[in-house]
């Protein structure tokens, strides 16, 4: 199956998905916030489970993500990207805890470079890395939706939802 893209409107912003044959490969902030005019359904299988997961998402019903994932990177990238898919919604962790988890203290600025690096936003959850004293820092989709995200995270997984 070849590599088919969809455009999706959160409430953060327009997100490009994108697959690669039965796995999602991207997940990215679009800096114009605009649907394009030509964005048809996707047919690929992975991208429709996708699109339904974000809505469960962003509707507090499911804050958890089960979709295979496709991201090219080094053995270290993907060591850093597995332990971010280990840090539970509504949860943070900062660059020094997620470098000791992974073994390696001192690889407080590579695991900080690797989270950069990831290409599937919100599935790949490196929103929930924060730094040291506490403060929302280094976020490629800029740091306003990473405060919406963990505000998100942290209002549902608590079991506090509004009524209207």
């Amino acid at each position: 199956m070849e590599q088919e893209q969809y455009f999706y409107q959160s409430p953060i912003g327009v997100l490009r998905l994108a697959n690669e044959a039965d796995a999602l490969a991207e997940l990215s902030f679009q800096q114009e916030d605009m649907l394009p005019d030509n964005n048809p359904h996707p047919a690929a299988p992975i991208l429709v489970a996708c699109i339904r997961q974000l809505d469960d998402y962003f509707s507090g019903e499911n804050l958890s993500f089960d979709l295979p994932l496709a991201q090219p990177g080094t053995a270290f990238q993907q060591k850093v990207w597995n332990g971010l898919l280990a840090i539970p919604a509504g949860r943070t962790c900062s660059y020094m805890d997620l470098s000791k988890k992974l073994g390696d203290p001192k690889a407080i600025r590579a695991v900080g470079t690797a989270n950069g690096k990831n290409n599937i936003a919100i599935v790949v959850p490196c929103h929930r890395v924060i730094g040291s004293n506490g403060s929302l820092v280094g976020y490629a989709g800029e740091l306003w939706r990473k405060q919406w995200l963990l505000a998100h995270e942290a209002k549902y997984s608590a079991g506090v939802q509004t009524l209207f």
